[in-house]
This record gives structure tokens, C-alpha cells and sequence, in this order.
């Protein structure tokens, strides 16, 4: 590489992280600038990467012949510092770009879709960790396994997240590949849903050698060069689905799978809820089409801890159940409260959603509603702007007028720990994209201090 140099815009954004992880092990200068300090931050900087908060464009490596400069779309387009490397002679790539030509020339395995895509792209890396040659790997989220989103190996294949948001993932051109799901998300820079299908069949359209599919998605033969198969959580038409299918007294599911090539017995899955079954077999379609032993993919199912942020056990117990996760959109929340609902029945669960961009609300109001009446109680927080300025008349109060539960509150975030000193609690999960992972640990605390 003729770069010294690898400068990062938004390094503490969770794809971008890993990136600046896999250069730094590949001996590389790395170091970057993102707005607010945050556990991932704090983990590079530990790891001897330079990070700053400041929008300062003289702490930006003076070599622009041999710095390569990476950003993230999230960033503003007047940030003082990507103007700055724009106008004096960086080279600048999107991150989408950059995963791009990493996982050129290797064997490409990438996980696809609007919801589902982070665990399922964190136990593929996991099963070929665990119980194939290795990868490395790029994910959107924490796995519980490793502690990190980014794995190394010598082996060339790379596990990556391919995201849909931007278009990133037209940047890739995986050998195998997994569409977990096609809903209308991103409308801000889709418009509608069409849109967003016509992506992901352009995605599909570069995938070379196999093709999964969640049973039902609207892709056929015509959109990909790629042999394609099916799968679904119990669907018995789908090449890849679930029979026998147990739940244990811990939350955890034990099912057999059946596959093109017979019945893989009695698979445990490390991680909880019915989503998770969905998630490890479309992993173990993946895994079991690139070639690996199918008893090494059913071992490797069964000692996944999960990634953090989805469906994340933080304590449990017969009296208080506390549960984390990432759900954002509408169909992600249904998917959270069902698996929940199943594996704790009769219990009174109460949630805590955050809701992320002002667009997201406006767009899906009624579809968050709905989600989140699956609830017994409603605690719903502000809108978690990110990278949006406010919009005239979308607060969270449009969500909050139509949610059915039994109970609901509307609180801002300053008010939420005061308000749960007070709250009894059966089981708490909570939900959201933004800031709301910050609550975490102070609710342990709360609620391990009741047991």
C-alpha cells in the first residue's frame, strides 16, 4: 500500500471502527476524529489509536500524498475537516468504498438486509472461527463472543455486514450471500419501497456463486447469476428451515434443521428468542454452502453468546429480567417483543423505546405503534436526532397517541431513572438505535440492587 496513513471522519461509527481495527493490525498509522467520546472510542484509543473530538483540521496527517482519508456519510457535509481534505489533494473515499476494495480478491460472505443482518453476520464469523479455517470479518455490531466488530485471519475470507443505508452495499460483490429482509427503511434516501428493492436486487445481481434468501422476498433467477436457495424460521417449503422445535426453561431453542443435504439433529442455539433460531439457519446456510462440516456449524450454533445490543440478557432471573436491543424500525421491534413474549409467557414486560431520526418517526408512526402495543407497558423517550434537524409537528407524541398497551408513559431521557426508582419491573427491555445503550448500566445497577 503506498498510503502511511489512514485518516478517519466518524471513526467511532461501528463499521467504520472496524475498519480502522484491521489497518491498525495490518501496521498502518491510524487515527481519526468523531464528535462525542463513546465506548468504542475509547476501546481504539486504548488499542493506540489516536482518536480526537475536536473538528480541528490540523490534527489531520500533512501528507496528502500518502494519506488516505476515510469517512462515513453520517458526518456533516460542512464538517471543517472533510472540506479541508477535499481541498487540498487526500485522496477520499466513502467507508462502503473502502470495505469495498478490502474484500476485493478474497472470498467475500456477506449478510444483507434491513433487520437481522448484524447477528447473522457475527455467527458466520463465529462458526468459521470456531469450527472452519477462519475469517476476517466485519460487523455492525459487538460480538459477545470476541468483544470487538472486527476480526483477522490469514485465511481469505472475509465475513462483512453489507449495509444497505447510502447504498453501501453495491460496493461488494460477495461469492455468497444472505438477504435476511427487504422492508421499506432509509426513505430518506430510498423515497419508497420499490427503491429499496431495486437495491437489494442490484445488490443480489453481484453476488457470484449462491444466494440465501428469507423465504418470500420478492428476488428470482432473473435478478442474480447465483444459485439461489431458501430459508425461514419453521416454513416447511423453504430449502433451509426448522422441525422439532423446543424451548427450555433458560430462554434457549434446540431445533433440527433440514437442508438440501438431509437433517442437522438437535442444534442448540447459544443465543435467545425465536429470531435467533431464523438467524443460525440462515448463518448455517451460509456456512454449510461454503463447505463446511455441518457438525462443526451445529457446535459452533450452540456456543454463540450473541452480539451485544441484540436481544442482550443483561440479568435474569425468575423475579427481574432486564434485556437490551438495537430494534429501530417497526419490523425489528415485532420480532424483538415476540421472541420476548415466548420466552418469558405470563410475565408483564414493559419497554423502553428511544426513537432514532426524525424521518424514521415520520415515516413509520403508525408502524412503531402498532409494534410497540405488543407491549404491557410503554416507556417511550424523545426522538434521538442523529445526523437530522428537527421536523415541524414529529416529536415522539405521534407514536405515543396511537400505541394500544395497557400502560404508557412519554418521558424525556432526564426523567427515565428517576422514573423507574419507582417502577416495579417483571421483565424491562430496552429498545432504540441511539443514545439509550448510555442507560444500560445504570438500570443493571438499579434492578440488581432489588434482587
Amino acid at each position: 500500500m503506498r498510503y502511511n496513513d489512514i485518516y478517519f471522519i466518524g471513526i467511532g461509527g461501528i463499521g467504520m471502527s472496524a475498519i480502522a481495527r484491521y489497518y491498525k493490525f495490518k501496521g498502518v498509522n491510524v487515527s481519526g476524529y468523531d464528535r462525542t467520546p463513546s465506548e468504542l472510542t475509547h476501546a481504539l484509543e486504548a488499542e493506540g489509536i489516536a482518536v480526537h473530538y475536536d473538528d480541528d483540521p490540523e490534527r489531520i496527517p500533512k501528507d496528502a500524498a500518502h494519506t488516505l482519508v476515510v469517512y462515513t456519510p453520517a458526518v456533516p457535509a460542512d464538517l471543517a475537516e472533510l472540506n479541508y481534505v477535499r481541498e487540498h489533494g487526500y485522496r477520499v473515499i466513502k467507508r462502503s468504498q473502502m470495505l469495498g476494495e478490502i474484500t476485493a480478491g478474497q472470498t467475500c460472505l456477506a449478510v444483507a438486509g434491513t433487520h437481522g443482518k448484524t447477528t447473522t453476520s457475527t455467527l458466520v464469523a463465529h462458526i468459521l472461527t470456531e469450527g472452519g479455517p477462519g475469517c476476517s470479518a466485519f460487523l455492525g455490531g459487538i460480538s459477545k463472543n470476541y468483544g470487538t466488530n472486527m476480526l483477522v485471519s490469514h485465511t481469505p475470507t472475509v465475513v462483512a455486514e453489507a449495509d444497505e443505508f447510502d447504498r453501501s452495499f453495491h460496493q461488494l460483490h460477495p461469492a455468497i450471500a444472505a438477504i435476511t429482509a427487504m422492508d421499506a427503511d432509509h426513505l430518506d434516501i430510498y423515497g419508497d419501497l420499490a427503491h429499496v428493492q431495486e437495491a437489494f436486487r442490484i445488490f443480489a445481481s453481484q453476488v457470484s456463486e449462491t444466494l440465501i434468501l428469507k423465504y418470500g422476498l420478492p428476488i428470482c433467477t432473473e435478478d442474480t447469476p447465483a444459485k439461489i436457495f431458501t430459508y425461514h424460521f419453521d416454513e416447511p417449503r423453504a430449502d433451509f428451515h426448522s422441525s422439532n422445535l423446543r424451548l427450555d426453561a433458560t430462554g434457549h431453542y434446540t431445533y433440527d434443521l433440514v437442508y438440501p443435504g438431509g437433517v442437522l439433529s438437535d442444534i442448540r442455539v447459544g443465543a435467545i428468542g425465536w429470531v435467533n433460531v431464523e438467524n443460525s439457519i440462515a448463518a448455517a446456510a451460509i456456512c454449510l454452502c461454503y463447505g463446511l462440516d455441518a457438525q462443526k456449524v451445529r457446535h459452533a450454533i450452540g456456543t454463540f453468546e450473541g452480539a451485544r445490543r441484540r436481544l442482550d440478557l443483561h440479568l435474569g432471573t425468575p423475579r427481574i429480567t432486564y434485556i437490551d436491543d438495537y430494534a429501530h424500525h417497526p419490523a425489528e421491534l415485532e420480532s424483538a417483543i415476540s421472541s420476548i413474549r415466548q420466552v418469558y409467557p405470563g410475565r408483564k414486560i414493559t419497554g423502553i423505546f428511544q426513537p432514532h431520526l426524525y424521518t424514521r418517526t415520520r415515516d413509520f408512526a403508525d408502524g412503531f405503534a402498532r409494534a410497540l402495543s405488543g407491549l404491557d407497558k410503554l416507556i417511550l423517550l424523545d426522538i434521538y436526532p442523529a445526523r437530522e434537524e428537527p421536523i415541524p409537528g414529529v416529536t415522539s407524541e405521534i407514536i405515543f397517541r396511537d400505541v394500544t398497551s395497557p400502560e404508557k408513559v412519554l418521558l424525556n431521557k432526564d426523567e427515565l431513572m428517576a422514573y423507574l426508582e419507582k417502577e416495579p419491573v417483571d421483565v424491562l427491555v430496552t429498545l432504540g438505535a441511539g443514545n439509550i445503550d448510555r442507560f444500560i448500566e445504570p438500570i443493571t445497577g438499579l434492578l440488581q440492587k432489588r434482587l
